[in-house]
């Protein structure tokens, strides 16, 4: 008799910790996120812009998928997508440089493409084809 009130104790007392460990991980994970990009946005805030003549060498689009189940109804289900899109350019120096930009610019830009690229650290400004 006295296991098992022994064990709901312990459960008890469990459970707000590891509720609380899982809020931290949570939170520390979404700040280490925010300041990443915060940090990011700086360092292209202070890189110069450049225009250097270019290649497209590929394309590729990463595509997200989220399924979200609303509370309370088993069967209504709200699924979405995300899409970002990137390009890796090739310098006549032989250098790459991967960098996302919008789906209109994808969809605008094929591989072998040759042209001026306009760019600020890992910030896509532009591409003018030659």
């Amino acid at each position: 008799m006295g296991f098992g009130f022994g064990m709901g104790n312990l459960i008890f007392s469990v459970v707000p910790v590891f509720i609380f460990v899982v809020f931290i991980l949570v939170i520390g994970t979404i700040l280490f996120s925010l300041v990443s990009s915060v940090k990011e946005w700086n360092k292209n805030n202070h890189s110069p812009r450049l225009d250097a003549a270019a290649v497209v060498v590929t394309k590729r689009a990463d595509v997200s998928h989220y399924h979200h189940h609303h509370a309370g109804h088993s069967h209504a289900v709200h699924s979405s997508t995300s899409t970002r899109y990137y390009v890796t350019f090739q310098f006549s120096s032989g250098d790459r440089q991967e960098l996302s930009v919008s789906g209109h610019e994808y969809g605008m830009l094929a591989e072998g493409d040759e042209g001026t690229l306009s760019f600020q650290g890992t910030r896509f400004l532009g591409f003018k084809r030659d």
